[in-house]
């Protein structure tokens, strides 16, 4: 499925609607503060799954008490598309369950 960009101000409205995600170069991000380097692996084992369940991934990193995404759309030029805004969605979703803030 072909996937086009988002336009600078499309991308700026659905930011809008992402607490603490933000446009870094050409890439959704955001990072995650957890109580626990346990509570911060289970966000990405979960955030895994996210992952697979839309077949797009992200680059998720994993910190003691941390939890970082960047994500663009590698088959739209690594512009940033509705694919990379509906996975920042689906994770903010399920963050605040294993304390992420």
């Amino acid at each position: 499925m072909a996937v086009a960009p988002l336009s600078q101000q499309e991308i700026e409205d659905r930011l809008s609607e992402l607490p603490g995600w933000s446009l870094d170069g050409d890439r959704l991000t955001r990072s995650y503060r957890l109580d626990s380097h346990v509570a911060a692996a289970c966000l990405v084992v979960h955030v895994a799954r996210i992952q697979d369940e839309l077949d797009h991934h992200s680059e998720l990193t994993l910190g003691y008490h941390s939890v970082s995404l960047a994500v663009n759309t590698h088959s739209a030029g690594g512009a940033v598309t509705e694919l990379d805004v509906e996975l920042a969605r689906r994770v903010e979703a399920v963050a605040p369950a294993h304390g992420a803030r």
